[in-house]
């Protein structure tokens, strides 16, 4: 395809293609339209993409791309639309994208991409789709964007975004969806966030002058200040004792404020009992709702469990996993607080007959779940496996965000480590063979368990349910009905109150999650398939269903 010089258009979206995009395809500078996605590319964008200066679309979504977006983005200089998303790009996006003087869509959304949003994205006029959302990026909503006047679709939700929403331009057309899922946004009262504590604009400007001068006319006495100061607090820090043993300075929560705040862990409070211990619903005296969990002192095992939750938990940070603010131990009580989940489990969710989860609900659940596996076997230095994958452990936000929790019995492979051996055994139902009867550990169990997880999300069927016995399990009973009698297994809630049309897609795209958790479940670690390209398939679902709804 490469020798192809007059090549125009070349559209291969759909398929199964797999390994790295071919370099050469950099050569074909006819390129006007290219269309790579909805496949299994993996690998990073080839550099020579870059170079095509007349190419139109770039089309490439929906793969398992990893690397950044290189500055030479900017040389796409004619081009209008850019979808790069649901890939695994990280790092930050390139303040060169804002010579794309004629980009009206662009998509980055379902990346991994970190920083800022660039403020010279304000300069692209005639831009009209900007979609961000499901990053981790940070900052503000830059208020160059509201010079975009022809902007009718923005997304930027589930993001770490902060500060002030900007409310002019086409902002005063958006509404909360555009933004929800950054917790520390703040702005007018339309886009459901608390409002921002402004100054004066001109009294602003005033003390920041004031500032500038005031350093300048005393900057060897705050200096001297300043290098006392952090002797005497690095000194200090030394000589006190804490109670929070995570790495990242948490905050400081003692035993007495836990206690006050759950009502001297009062069993109204109380969400749950576990092997290791219970936790409890706490509110702090500033009003933030925590979530307590309680180690048993009477067990050696839940003495491990606290420990190797804390070592797990130390420095991993993931917004689909639960958010620990601290932890509190002494002799006699061992605690972790952790980010307050207000919308329950997965469990929950899935059995209590008053809720329900439609179809899309369940891909985007599974979606966070797997994001969050998928950073623990490989966004990390070392490699986690959480070993304990189940509904009740999937915990959800009041955006119905996924949060995987509990760490109690996690393994920590260390350098060059793909198994470990160990007596500790997770949940009957959830556990892959080797982990069960050998007591290996590796990152293959945990995609055997997300495997069945998707099983029951769709079938609301347990894998300990009465009718497995003998040789029926759950995973054969799916295997058996899949493809052609789906409808057999899938959840018939998912059918109800929809017609016969939607409810025909809806069968079709559970078949093709179902054989999806049929791979993840294959007997050798072996032959299952990785987190990364499990999470890629769930996401190429989600857009070819929002496609064909």
């Amino acid at each position: 395809m490469c020798d192809l010089q007059s090549l125009s258009e070349l559209s291969l979206s759909g398929n199964q293609m797999s390994g790295a995009i071919p370099k050469c395809l950099g050569n074909v500078t006819s390129l006007s339209h290219l269309f790579l996605n909805s496949n299994m590319f993996t690998s990073t964008i080839p550099s020579s993409l870059w170079s095509l200066n007349d190419l139109l679309t770039l089309h490439l979504s929906a793969n398992s791309l990893t690397g950044f977006l290189p500055p030479e983005v900017g040389n796409l200089a004619a081009a209008i639309y850019i979808d790069i998303s649901m890939n695994q790009l990280s790092e930050c996006i390139p303040t060169t994208i804002g010579s794309l003087q004629n980009l009206v869509t662009l998509y980055l959304a379902h990346n991994r991409l970190e920083g800022s949003i660039p403020v010279s994205l304000g300069s692209i006029t005639g831009l009209e789709t900007l979609d961000l959302s499901y990053n981790n990026l940070s900052g503000s909503v830059p208020e160059s964007l509201e010079a975009l006047q022809h902007l009718d679709n923005f997304n930027v939700s589930f993001n770490g975004l902060s500060g002030e929403i900007p409310s002019g331009g086409p902002f005063m057309n958006f509404t909360m969806e555009s933004f929800k899922g950054n917790k520390a946004l703040c702005g007018i009262p339309k886009f459901d966030v608390p409002h921002c504590q402004v100054l004066n604009n001109h009294r602003s400007k005033r003390k920041k002058v004031e500032f500038i001068l005031f350093i300048l006319a005393g900057v060897s006495v705050f200096t001297a200040i300043m290098c006392l100061g952090f002797i005497f607090l690095k000194n200090k820090r030394k000589d006190k004792a804490t109670n929070a043993i995570l790495s990242v300075a948490p905050e400081r929560i003692s035993y007495y404020e836990i206690s006050r705040a759950t009502q001297q862990f009062n069993e109204s409070n109380l969400l749950g009992i576990g092997s290791f211990g219970s936790v409890y619903r706490g509110i702090l005296e500033n009003g933030n709702d925590i979530a307590v969990k309680v180690f048993k002192l009477q067990s050696e095992a839940a003495f491990k469990s606290f420990d190797v939750e804390c070592e797990v938990l130390r420095n991993i940070r993931h917004r689909n996993l639960t958010k620990v603010i601290t932890s509190c131990s002494n002799e006699e009580f061992k605690a972790l607080v952790l980010e307050y989940m207000p919308k329950g489990n997965l469990e929950k969710w899935l059995y209590t007959h008053n809720y329900c989860l439609g179809f899309i609900q369940r891909v985007n659940i599974m979606i966070d779940v797997g994001s969050a596996l998928e950073y623990l076997h490989h966004g990390y230095s070392t490699p986690i496996v959480h070993c304990d994958l189940k509904p009740s452990n999937v915990l959800f936000d009041e955006e119905m965000v996924a949060h995987v929790s509990d760490f109690g019995i996690s393994k920590l492979l260390g350098d060059g480590e793909s198994v470990v051996i160990t007596n500790t055994l997770a949940t009957l139902g959830y556990i892959a063979p080797e982990y069960g009867l050998e007591g290996l550990v590796s990152t293959g169990c945990d995609v055997y368990s997300y495997g069945v997880l998707l099983m029951e999300t769709f079938s609301r069927k347990k894998p300990n349910d009465d009718m497995f016995v003998g040789d029926l399990s759950l995973k054969v009973w799916i295997e058996s009905a899949i493809p052609q009698s789906t409808c057999q297994v899938i959840d018939a809630n998912l059918l109800l109150n929809v017609d016969e049309e939607h409810g025909y897609k809806i069968v079709k795209f559970t078949s093709s999650i179902l054989d999806l958790a049929v791979k993840c479940c294959a007997d050798s670690p072996n032959d299952r398939i990785n987190m990364k390209d499990v999470v890629g398939e769930m996401q190429k679902i989600e857009r070819q269903f929002g496609v064909e709804a």
